[in-house]
């Protein structure tokens, strides 16, 4: 296995992603290769400094590459890992930036004994999509987790890691049914909120115009997530619907609970409930 100064990296997907990958990437290996599926994706890339060579062709562009980096949607990734496998050269470290990692895990197993596999889920992103979007400073200062399966070799985690520390990450190992999980709590429920909040302005304001003139920065910052690419969104939600559910199910005795009590009137039950939630919140976040 070879340092990260002298691979090749090919990635696959030049959205927000891949593209800020490539971009943060760029000038820290010997090469980075974009694949893409429109041409003109390619040539944005190109002008944009973000690779030094793309194709549309998936075949051309892993060809001989130490890195190959799946940046596409989630179910699209657990499509490609069918195909990409005899493709890649002996040693490989094939990596991807899905959501969700358990099904994606599962089609790792089956890759070639000699591909090593590591999955991967930076905790960043913004909501917008597009090679648009993309820069060289999406990561920086993020948690980036990996998820290794028995078969990868203790070298091929260790360069997954400097590729990681190199575009400003921070790498967490995890099992993947445990990324699925915790994913599930504080990145997807989250966003099944957030639309379920706007679902709820719209219905009870929407005939008012006034409404959106007091919108105050705690509606836009619980809110924002809901403006994420849907497709993207659905992937995720798709693909690890039982942690997801559970999620919210527990979400939904929470709220129960406080409103019963916000019902019932008793002043000091709700505030030693608000007040422990609000010590609990201080404590994530000092």
């Amino acid at each position: 296995m070879t340092s990260l100064a002298d691979t090749h990296v090919a990635i696959v997907g030049l959205g927000l992603m891949g593209g800020s990958l490539a971009a943060a990437l760029h000038g820290r290996c010997a090469r980075v290769i974009g694949v893409a599926r429109r041409e003109e994706t390619i040539t944005q890339a190109r002008a944009r400094g973000m690779i030094d060579e793309g194709t549309t062709d998936l075949t051309v562009g892993v060809h001989k590459a130490n890195i190959v980096v799946l940046a596409t949607p989630v179910r699209t990734i657990i499509a490609q890992l069918e195909r990409i496998g005899p493709l890649l050269a002996p040693g490989c470290l094939l990596l991807d930036v899905g959501s969700t990692k358990a099904q994606i895990m599962a089609q790792m197993e089956r890759l070639p004994v000699g591909v090593q596999p590591v999955g991967g889920h930076p905790m960043c992103g913004r909501e917008v999509a597009g090679i648009e979007a993309a820069g060289p400073t999406l990561y920086q200062g993020c948690t980036f987790i990996l998820t290794p399966l028995a078969r990868t070799s203790t070298a091929a985690l260790a360069l997954a890691r400097s590729l990681v520390e190199a575009i400003g990450a921070h790498p967490l190992v995890l099992k993947p049914e445990q990324q699925d999980r915790l994913a599930a709590t504080i990145s997807h429920l989250p966003y099944l909120l957030a639309c379920a909040l706007v679902s709820t302005a719209d219905a009870l304001t929407s005939s008012d115009p006034a409404a959106w003139e007091i919108v105050a920065g705690g509606f836009r910052d619980m809110t924002r997530i809901a403006g994420s690419d849907v497709t993207m969104m659905l992937d995720i939600l798709l693909t690890n619907r039982g942690e997801v559910l559970e999620a919210l199910n527990t979400y939904r005795a929470n709220v129960r609970r406080l409103a019963q009590l916000a019902a019932s009137g008793e002043e000091e039950d709700l505030r030693q409930a608000l007040g422990t939630i609000r010590a609990l919140r201080r404590e994530m976040y000092p």
